[in-house]
């Protein structure tokens, strides 16, 4: 099967795949996959993901803090945690900085979350290493550190609307990313920015194990399941899968820099 999948966003660094990871892993060029970039939450799991890089040629990795971190992590320890980040950005693989960014769904320690994307962007605009940012009902705050930085990054599982795309995709070099959500039979805003946006800034991903797209959706999600994400963004565009795979493939290549 020709590789034609690039996962721009999971987590097989998660315990949901600690009974079948290399089983699951080692499956996946044989359902398309040409790459994927699995994205640390933070140092361990960032660590992690550069080991799982090492192990997986189709495997790329980014390091970063997720907001969810704020819960539990040290404050007053932010700096280390920063440089930690900050030291694992020449092992060989790792092509981004993420996930990191705003999450206001859950209680999480707010002035800590804002601190920790704030110094993910400055890393990336001091590295030129691309960001891979998290927004889960933070649309405002988001968007006005995108416009303060002008980064260059990825917006990921992108569920913010139609208006707010066009806004994040004047500033700095910035990319959309979609998943299993434009699937679900709700997903009439996700479904108006797979229509709209331009072609050339579309990323697919699956968040795996997360966010599985129907007809598999309550299954643990894997990145061969992206195809039923092309094929849905296939039809609200009006092209063939196959176009969808492609233009997404060399969108995520050329931003990461990883030959095709």
């Amino acid at each position: 099967m020709e590789k034609m999948i690039f996962d721009t966003h999971a987590h097989y660094d998660s315990q949901k795949f600690d009974d079948d990871r290399d089983e699951v892993l080692n499956s996946l060029p044989d359902s398309g996959v040409f790459a994927v970039l699995n994205n640390g939450t933070d140092v361990e799991s960032s660590r992690r993901t550069v080991e799982l890089a090492k192990i997986y040629p189709f495997m790329y990795a980014a390091v970063g803090m997720h907001p969810e971190a704020a819960a539990y992590i040290d404050g007053a320890q932010l700096d280390k945690y920063i440089f930690d980040i900050a030291g694992l950005l020449n092992r060989d693989k790792v092509i981004a900085i993420g996930e990191t960014g705003l999450d206001y769904h859950w209680e999480l320690p707010y002035e800590l979350q804002h601190e920790m994307f704030k110094r993910q962007l400055t890393l990336s605009k001091e590295t030129g290493m691309p960001i891979v940012i998290h927004d889960r009902e933070a649309h405002g705050d988001t968007l006005e550190y995108i416009k303060k930085y002008e980064p260059k990054g990825q917006l990921h599982c992108y569920s913010g609307s139609v208006e707010m795309m066009r806004e994040v995709l004047r500033y700095g070099d910035m990319m959309i990313s979609l998943g299993g959500v434009v699937t679900y039979k709700n997903a009439r805003v996700s479904v108006e920015v797979a229509r709209e946006i331009p072609i050339d800034r579309l990323m697919l991903e699956t968040d795996a194990p997360y966010l599985t797209p129907e007809p598999k959706r309550g299954k643990r999600n894997n990145s061969g399941l992206i195809i039923h994400v092309a094929e849905r963004i296939a039809e609200i565009r009006g092209m063939s899968t196959e176009d969808i795979l492609k233009y997404t493939k060399e969108n995520s290549c050329r931003f990461f820099g990883i030959d095709e």
